[in-house]
């Protein structure tokens, strides 16, 4: 009877162990390359001092350093609530089941239009919404509702068009809002970089969305995704990375869930 007492509670343990280990293993990889794992080492340090100050017999020290730590949960919350919140969403992300349903007249369009506004080196901004819902990150502009095409996504782009400063939201096939403030990308940019592209990193980080940007200043194609930006895009080039991006996000609803920390891993 004891010794299959011992021999479940030790399966317990390796559970146990198994568990927590992958939870700080997924921990870490939500975290990779975002401010949150410099704070994760801060922290660790604090923890370190800690317990030497209790061991040196640093009582004030150590005095201190256990009242920052009795509220160290709040102060992340309160710091880093926009790192959690993307952490929240990568979490649920493999979970989803909204579908994707995009046809190649729409990404003819957009390709079209961002291809017509290089060319006059007019700026543009287009959030393609994919898994990733951005009702709540899109802010201002005005509320539309029209079907996605080359024409309307110059005039809105126009720069006599009082709507061309912002961003265009494009959810199931329709133009759902134009002139939005995106939020922006923490990270530092090359100085060429402008204020679009900020927007279309932020965002990209944020959610799971496709951003296409057209410079002002230069008048280059860039395209951002999942934090990252691609530049040195025309109109082909444009139409098959649309169509790529797409289709991998349709199909990765059919892929197992693991899939996605592997993928994260290896980033």
């Amino acid at each position: 009877m004891l010794e299959e007492f011992l021999s479940f509670t030790g399966l317990v343990a390796v559970i146990d162990i198994l568990i927590v280990a992958t939870l700080l293993y997924w921990l870490m990889i939500l975290i990779k390359g975002t401010r949150a794992s410099r704070m994760v080492w801060g922290i660790g340090i604090i923890v370190v001092v800690y317990f030497v100050s209790q061991r040196a017999g640093l009582m004030t020290l150590h005095w201190i350093l256990d009242y920052f730590l009795g509220s160290i949960i709040i102060v992340i919350i309160v710091v880093f609530q926009q790192d959690i919140r993307r952490g929240l969403m990568k979490m649920g992300g493999p979970f989803s089941s909204r579908g994707l349903h995009v046809g190649a007249e729409f990404i003819d369009e957009i390709a079209g239009a961002a291809s017509a506004l290089s060319i006059e080196k007019t700026g543009a901004l287009v959030a393609i919404e994919r898994k990733g819902d951005l009702t709540g990150l899109a802010e201002a502009g005005t509320k539309l509702d029209s079907r996605v095409s080359k024409e309307l996504l110059m005039s809105i782009f126009n720069p006599d068009s009082p709507l061309h400063d912002g961003a265009v939201i494009v959810k199931d096939h329709r133009i759902t809002r134009a002139g939005t403030i995106l939020p922006l990308t923490d990270r530092e940019l090359d100085h060429s970089l402008g204020t679009r592209h900020r927007a279309a990193l932020g965002l990209t980080e944020e959610a799971d969305s496709v951003v296409v940007v057209v410079s002002e200043k230069t008048g280059e194609i860039s395209v951002a995704v999942g934090g990252s930006l691609e530049g040195g895009y025309d109109y082909e080039r444009l139409v098959l990375r649309l169509k790529e991006l797409f289709m991998s996000a349709t199909e990765s609803r059919h892929r197992p869930w693991w899939h996605f920390y592997r993928e994260k891993a290896g980033e």
